[in-house]
């Protein structure tokens, strides 16, 4: 009963602010998020009333099914993106664009970092610069997409805003991989090659291949199905499997690790499954509003996730405001020029960087990895992530929804055509 009633009262409380905003003019996913803190451990659920607010942040993850869900339907619609015919276009200028944005961001936090190390000396080792400028080139999908889908956004920067975050998860895991590997080689002064090179390329090269195989097979089982909410639990079925197989890994002799990057597989499934499905047009749309309930309670919990405690530590908002900064600056102005040396449209090269500092999930993923191999320098990493994590996810969607209208991807209706919109979908909903 505690779990269902801290769920309800979860998704209400996004909803509800939703409204209460309204006047604000805010994206629905700030809304959640800022839901998710008040109902979260450090506000309604101190109080420590079963049922009433998420009382502890060990509550929360036992909540992460609902995330992995969440991202991995997040991770089958961003796939939806790379149709052949659309990849003709932008896929050259989109895979340029997304390594070039993701090394200038980690490049310039290393330098930025590495200058604070020189007058904090061990308070900021060097290991934790270069894991923290590996963890600067991932980008939230899951904002990016709320954002797109809430405003309906179309035109050339969302054509190429979403396949460059899709990218920009699979250059920031080898990143970070390699990261890692060094920052562990400057800890132990062993280099381990297995860890910086071969692991990285293992994990993207089986998750897109179980992606495809998924996508193969989900594209030759819809056939057998005609009712449309047939095919939707099916769409639905082959996510939550997808999900479910990336979590598998094993550990071979030497150190080799096989596994699985979620966010891939599932993005790989959609891709493949949507240039070999005839009608997946539909069926994504059905998809997408199914999914709307998982991705309010997704972001009431993220939220939820946030420790607001890090504010208490001044190394850890200094630290943290440097990242952010260089981060920022990096994504921006790595964008902006791949973007003109690609001869983008104008409007895609001043705001496309914008669009990319939303910060979440995987930054979040790579953090408790760090904390867990690398002890206390691990913890200021988790830490200083965190600080990013939640000014980012505040304030991102709003620049995100602003960089977009700016660029005319988001057109604001009058009021006579969202009357007229509304009477078209009664019209529909009768027929």
């Amino acid at each position: 009963m505690e779990i269902l009633l801290a769920i309800g009262i979860a998704m209400f409380a996004g909803l509800f602010l939703t409204r209460l905003f309204v006047k604000f003019n805010l994206p629905d996913v700030t809304c959640y998020l800022i839901a998710g803190v008040l109902v979260g451990p450090l506000v309604l659920g101190r109080l420590g009333i079963p049922g009433l607010g998420l009382h502890s942040f060990e509550f929360v993850e036992d909540m992460s099914l609902i995330s992995d869900v969440a991202l991995g339907f997040i991770a089958f619609s961003i796939g939806n993106e790379f149709r052949l015919s659309s990849l003709k276009r932008i896929g050259r200028q989109a895979t340029v664009i997304a390594i070039v944005q993701a090394l200038a961001a980690c490049l310039l936090v290393d330098a930025v970092l590495l200058g604070l190390h020189l007058i904090l000396g061990d308070k900021l080792p060097i290991s934790t610069c270069l894991l923290l400028g590996a963890i600067a080139t991932a980008t939230a999908p899951a904002a990016t997409m709320m954002v797109v889908n809430q405003y309906k956004a179309k035109g050339p920067l969302t054509d190429i805003l979403l396949p460059i975050v899709a990218l920009d998860d699979a250059v920031g895991l080898i990143v970070f991989a390699v990261s890692n590997g060094v920052a562990k080689a400057l800890i132990s002064g062993e280099i381990n090659t297995i860890s910086i090179l071969v692991n990285p390329l293992i994990e993207i090269v089986l998750s897109l291949g179980l992606g495809a195989i998924l996508g193969w097979v989900f594209s030759k089982v819809e056939t057998f199905f005609n009712s449309r909410s047939k095919r939707l639990a099916l769409a639905i079925t082959f996510v939550v499997i997808s999900a479910g197989f990336s979590k598998m890994h094993f550990i071979l002799d030497g150190g080799v690790k096989i596994g699985f990057s979620s966010l891939l597989v599932c993005m790989m499934c959609g891709t493949i499954f949507c240039n070999l499905c005839d009608f997946s047009d539909g069926i994504m749309e059905k998809t997408e509003r199914w999914t709307g309930p998982i991705y309010v309670l997704f972001f009431v919990i993220s939220g939820a996730e946030l420790d607001l405690r890090v504010f208490a530590d001044f190394a850890v908002v200094g630290i943290g405001v440097a990242y952010i900064l260089s981060r920022s600056a990096g994504k921006i102005f790595g964008a902006s020029v791949s973007a003109k040396f690609m001869k983008c449209q104008e409007s895609i090269q001043k705001y496309l960087g914008i669009t990319l500092l939303p910060q979440a999930g995987v930054a979040l993923g790579m953090s408790v990895t760090v904390a867990a191999e690398f002890g206390a320098e691990g913890a200021l990493v988790r830490n200083i992530v965190l600080f990013a994590v939640l000014i980012y996810e505040l304030v991102g969607p709003i620049m995100t929804k602003m960089a977009l209208t700016a660029a005319g991807d988001i057109q604001h209706k009058t009021q006579e055509e969202r009357r007229q919109n509304m009477v078209a979908r009664n019209t529909a909903a009768k027929d």
